[in-house]
């Protein structure tokens, strides 16, 4: 365990290298090479945006990370994307510009709100961004972000480059105010992630709007409600007529034997692919999607093709203005497109110095050597746990050689999850089963599954892995940490005050690297008659403040080649010639593996001068 003096020595040293980290923003007026989350921030900075409030999830985290580096913007991560999007509401109700920002999955956490501000409009502008992940590169579902732009009634805007997301960003403000609605811009893995030419320019101050009392439109009680639905259907119609002319979607003709209607990076495969050889109609503004415009655009060309990423969206819009389209009888719905899939799904080639090799060698995910997490897995495997997960880097416990997870839903399940399991199945599961948590994820969405063991007394015993950050999306401060996004001291949250005070007597903490102490703790919980906590407490192996033991070494003599080390599925250890060997480069002298080794071939290395 750290002693007090221990933590307050990481608090200082994060609270330097913070400082040390942060930019000094100047307003440069010339071209740059841009990431499109930072061209979508600046955007926001130069619209006048006053309030920013995100849960980070990759590919959207940067946007929130980019604009905190403008003193003029009140920036927050907030414990979810729910609460998030309510705070930008609270903004945009107040009369300043606001923005929340997160990954796809979290626009399913934020859909109650956005459901509802869609009814009661906007007094300052709020702009929303979702950032999708076909392909999945860091997601658990692949869903289309474009069905709630849809369902909820609210434009969206698809930016295929950092150019138009910063474009986009400031337009999106303007749009929203106009057309009173909230306005939610999509960006994508490639789109966020990739970088481009942007040309940014200065900041428009803005006074705040007045805010006045209007129960009718901000009230959402049935009555209320009933009377706002017609006023956004009217809007809807608007925003149809506006998307006809608008200055995000744009004609590109060229051969006119194919006519290919786009959007998003797909804009970028395509011109790749085709150059001036199609005809290209690009969408930029993805919903409400325009009709004469697509009409006239089809009128033009021998035969129609969409290309679109995930599901059939444009596409159905357009069978159902009565063309004879191409589309996903050819591409597929699922999984990222690329340069060379397209060309060849539609039968172009890709001249040989555009052609991107695509059998790249794999790289599996595997926790960082060191990793707190670690060690605490190894004992529910040894132990033969049901281990009920959830979202974080912790989740690659399901990886062998751990292979100590069995379950990963969404944020938050684990706990809600082990209460039904164990309600389910009685003293069949109970003293088996265990869900795993992370801080952040816990103050995300698992305290309102907590409350119903201790209110429905499942005999239940979750395990908050706290590693004092949010690991996974790259190291943001969450309530726990007692740092706000700029690094400057915040309110923190005591989980074992907290845990307690939400009706468990038994709440225990522990030390992930003393695996002794962990398998204790872990038997008398199981074996307790009543729900429990145990907090795995150990800062993230990559913090910067966090100060490594020596790299361990091997004695060769004294190594059996039993690969008793190799069970932990550490990236640190390999076995050569029969011998264990550990990559000095890599080991932080956590010194777990050396608890595993009955031989004392793992020995503790010199820290050097």
């Amino acid at each position: 365990m750290y002693s007090e003096e221990q933590v307050m020595e990481f608090d200082a040293g994060y609270l330097f290298l913070s400082y040390q980290a942060k930019e000094t923003r100047k307003d440069i007026h010339m071209k740059q090479l841009m990431l499109g989350n930072k061209a979508l921030a600046r955007g926001l900075y130069e619209a006048g945006c006053g309030v920013v409030s995100s849960y980070p999830g990759t590919p959207s985290t940067e946007v929130t990370e980019e604009a905190a580096k403008y003193e003029e913007i009140y920036c927050e991560w907030a414990p979810n994307e729910k609460v998030a999007m309510e705070t930008a509401f609270g903004a945009s109700l107040a009369g300043v510009r606001s923005f929340c920002g997160m990954k796809h999955v979290g626009l399913n956490v934020a859909a109650d709100p956005l459901f509802t501000c869609s009814y009661t409009g906007v007094n300052a502008g709020m702009v929303i961004c979702v950032a999708d992940d076909a392909g999945m590169h860091s997601s658990q579902n692949e869903q289309d972000s474009r069905h709630y732009a849809k369902s909820a009634k609210i434009p969206m805007l698809e930016p295929s480059d950092s150019g138009e997301a910063y474009a986009f960003a400031k337009a999106a403000f303007e749009l929203s105010e106009e057309f009173d609605t909230p306005v939610i811009i999509k960006m994508c893995t490639r789109v966020a992630h990739s970088q481009s030419i942007v040309e940014p320019g200065s900041r428009e101050e803005r006074e705040p709007k007045p805010y006045e009392k209007n129960i009718a439109k901000y009230v959402m009680m049935p009555a209320n409600a009933i009377g706002r639905h017609p006023v956004i259907e009217e809007r809807t119609r608007k925003l149809t007529e506006y998307a006809e002319n608008c200055r995000f979607n744009r004609v590109e003709m060229g051969d006119t034997r194919i006519g290919i209607i786009t959007s998003s990076t797909s804009y970028q495969y395509v011109k790749e692919v085709f150059g001036e050889n199609a005809s290209i109609l690009k969408l930029g503004m993805i919903y409400p999607l325009p009709k004469k415009l697509i009409l006239d655009f089809a009128s033009r060309v021998e035969k129609v093709v969409i290309v679109e990423e995930l599901d059939p969206i444009i596409e159905e819009h357009c069978k159902a203005l009565g063309l004879t389209v191409t589309g996903k009888d050819l591409l597929p719905m699922e999984g990222e497109y690329s340069q060379n899939l397209i060309a060849q799904k539609l039968g172009e080639k890709v001249p040989s110095y555009k052609s991107l090799g695509e059998n790249l060698p794999g790289r599996p995910p595997v926790m960082c050597a060191g990793c707190p997490h670690r060690g605490l897995f190894y004992i529910l495997s040894k132990k033969k746990c049901t281990v009920l997960g959830d979202i974080g880097c912790y989740t690659l416990g399901a990886v062998a050689p751990l292979s100590a997870m069995e379950m990963t839903l969404c944020m938050g399940a684990s706990i809600s999850s082990i209460h039904g399991f164990n309600k389910a199945l009685g003293e069949k599961s109970e003293g088996k089963t265990v869900a795993v948590i992370g801080d952040s994820t816990f103050m995300h969405s698992g305290m309102t599954g907590l409350a119903n063991i201790a209110y429905n007394q499942s005999n239940s015993t979750v395990i908050i892995l706290d590693n004092s950050i949010t690991g996974m999306t790259g190291h943001q401060q969450n309530p726990t940490t007692g740092y706000n996004i700029k690094g400057d001291p915040a309110g923190k949250i005591d989980l074992e005050s907290l845990c307690r005070a939400m009706g468990f007597r038994r709440v225990k903490v522990v030390d992930p690297y003393h695996l002794d102490e962990c398998e204790r703790v872990i038997g008398e919980e199981l074996e307790a008659k009543e729900p429990s906590v145990i907090i795995s407490r150990r800062p993230c192996a990559l913090l910067k403040y966090v100060k490594h033991e020596a790299p361990l070494t091997v004695k060769e003599e004294n190594c059996k080649g039993c690969k008793s080390c190799m069970r932990l599925g550490c990236p640190a250890i390999s076995i050569k010639n029969g011998k264990a060997v550990i990559d000095s480069t890599l080991c932080v002298g956590c010194k777990v593996c050396q608890q595993l080794c009955n031989f004392d071939a793992l020995q503790a290395g010199e820290v050097s001068a």
